[in-house]
């Protein structure tokens, strides 16, 4: 499992012309399984991803599809983990 952490490196204005392009994008792997959460830091600089991709070369492909990546929109920060607690909610998580 991986968070994904976004900065973005250019202005907002510039993001926006993209970000239903990253909807899409996004809509596309929560179809396919490969992503469990995701939504904007505040203040507005960037984003999180909670990813259940197995490895990180896989991950990698992924995001370099995305078109914040695409156009350089913004930095990825890659951080893999494991979860051993979770809420009730959350148990599928476990592994």
């Amino acid at each position: 499992m991986f968070i994904i952490n976004l900065t973005y490196k250019t202005e907002l204005k510039n993001v926006d012309k993209f970000l239903n392009a990253h909807i899409d994008f996004l809509n596309e792997q929560y179809e396919l399984g490969h992503f469990l959460a995701s939504g904007r830091k505040i203040p507005r600089t960037g984003g999180i991803i909670l990813s259940n991709v197995e490895s990180q070369s896989e991950l990698e492909k992924i995001i370099g599809k995305d078109p914040f990546k695409k156009n350089d929109l913004a930095d990825y920060n890659l951080t893999e983990f494991v979860p051993s607690k979770t809420c009730e909610e959350l148990k599928f998580l476990m592994k």
